[in-house]
């Protein structure tokens, strides 16, 4: 092990207190991008992270404004010859409600057990702290053996609308050789994982119209069809017996899985058992064909994520609702593009829609899926910086959920993205009582430094 490694290891190690003290004065800060009373929040947690930068060294620190939320950079460009690495990280944060279900107050950082609790804890200003405190640690141990770069932005919890024109914008400053984004997390404390490919997006309302007020299901039932039935009629048809998804055309572009790219995902930890034990589910589901890890990350999928129609009430009411409607969503894998899929949708609708109702689509989200390279400069400083500190390979897993700016950084910049985080299953993101597991955040510090220090080398 080098001199400057061990020294750089030794000092996170001096540093935990300190390095926890900053963390919990960040998450202090009630960031929420999408209440506009927190605005000033918004633009006190971009100062707070432009400070960090400038203490660490880091040169041409500057917080760019947006329509909405800053857009913090900075960089350090003193390693001759050697990569270029974007880090990329959000500073905003989820709203915290329900606030009765905090055991403490949700910007009141609290740690107990092992465990800190605190709105973006986990998501992701502790990654956020982690990339910062490897990085001092190897400034304060010789010097930096890469260039840096830093993309911190404030919406990502809102969808990151105004990062895309930021990159076109400002292409030529954030130009990298690749990227290094911890917006993500590992199986488990035991389980060091990269994440190689992510899901897009493809989000509709989908509202089906009937009669032109409410009726009485005793005199007007049998004679007009009922908006609610005839959407769980189509709804009910968007999957076969297979459990495939029926749109036409749908799988036409989905990249199918190699012998060697199953054999890797076989390896995960996730099994029936698994998933079984995460959602208290009595069994699973899913497309034929395909093992679990497969189906969350690997296949696409179509879901229900809400609906309404006529009477909710306590009690009954017998009536034949005017109009349904229902929330769905599909993830979609490489290679669909989710302006084909909603031509997709549409097309489904009109083939199997009853003459006998009026329905519309309201396209409400869009993202494209990406996948990486696994055998790239970075993706390998990575595997062995994990193999360093967790003592095994790491896994290789593809991630159900959806980072756009990965994608968008492949498209607009041409480089890849190293995605790995330490947050954990049972963190509750986005949920009441958000924690980050304090060992292996603590572990997560050690592996950044060997891969920054695996770089260089």
């Amino acid at each position: 092990m080098s001199d400057q490694r061990t020294a750089a290891l030794e000092y996170a190690r001096q540093n935990k207190e300190q390095t926890l003290k900053l963390l919990e004065t960040f998450l202090s800060i009630p960031s929420i991008s999408t209440e506009p009373e927190n605005q000033p929040d918004m633009q006190r947690a971009a100062s707070w992270v432009a400070a960090q930068l400038s203490g660490l060294g880091m040169q041409n620190v500057e917080i760019f404004p947006t329509a909405r939320h800053p857009v913090v950079y900075a960089e350090w460009q003193g390693a001759k010859g050697a990569p270029t690495v974007l880090i990329y990280g959000h500073y905003d944060v989820q709203p915290a409600d329900p606030l009765d279900l905090w055991q403490t107050g949700p910007f009141e950082p609290t740690v107990r057990g092992e465990s800190l609790y605190a709105r973006g804890a986990s998501d992701m200003k502790g990654q956020v702290v982690a990339a910062l405190k490897a990085v001092e640690a190897i400034v304060k141990s010789g010097g930096l053996p890469v260039n840096l770069k830093w993309l911190i932005e404030g919406e990502e919890e809102i969808g990151s609308p105004s990062l895309e024109a930021f990159i076109a914008e400002h292409k030529e400053l954030i130009a990298s050789d690749f990227a290094l984004n911890p917006d993500s997390g590992m199986i488990g404390p035991d389980d060091p994982t990269i994440t190689y490919a992510l899901r897009g997006l493809a989000y509709f309302e989908l509202r089906v119209y009937g009669p032109a007020s409410d009726l009485h299901s005793g005199i007007y039932g049998g004679v007009v069809h009922n908006p609610a039935n005839a959407l769980a009629e189509l709804i009910a048809g968007m999957h076969d017996a297979e459990g495939r998804v029926t749109l036409p055309g749908f799988y036409d572009k989905v990249c199918p899985l190699s012998k060697e790219e199953r054999a890797e995902l076989a390896r995960l930890p996730t099994d029936e058992k698994h998933f079984l034990e995460q959602t208290g589910a009595p069994a699973l589901y899913g497309e034929a064909g395909y093992t679990p890890a497969e189906r969350t990350g690997a296949r696409p999928t179509l879901d229900v994520n809400g609906m309404l129609s006529g009477f909710t009430g306590v009690g009954s009411k017998t009536v034949i609702p005017a109009w349904a409607m229902a929330k769905i969503s599909m993830r979609l894998v490489p290679d669909q593009d989710p302006t084909d899929v909603a031509k997709q949708f549409n097309a489904y609708l009109e083939a199997k829609a009853p003459k006998d109702i009026r329905w519309e689509v309201t396209e409400m989200h869009g993202g494209t899926p990406s996948i990486s390279d696994r055998n790239n400069a970075g993706v390998r400083a990575m595997a062995a910086a994990l193999e360093s500190v967790w003592g095994k390979q790491p896994y290789f897993r593809r991630e159900g959920g959806s980072i756009p700016v990965v994608a968008q950084m492949q498209r607009m910049l041409g480089i890849e993205s190293v995605v790995a985080g330490f947050g954990l299953p049972d963190d509750n993101v986005h949920a009441p009582n958000e924690m980050l597991h304090l060992p292996t955040w603590y572990k997560g510090i050690e592996a950044f430094i060997h891969f920054f220090i695996n770089l260089g080398s």
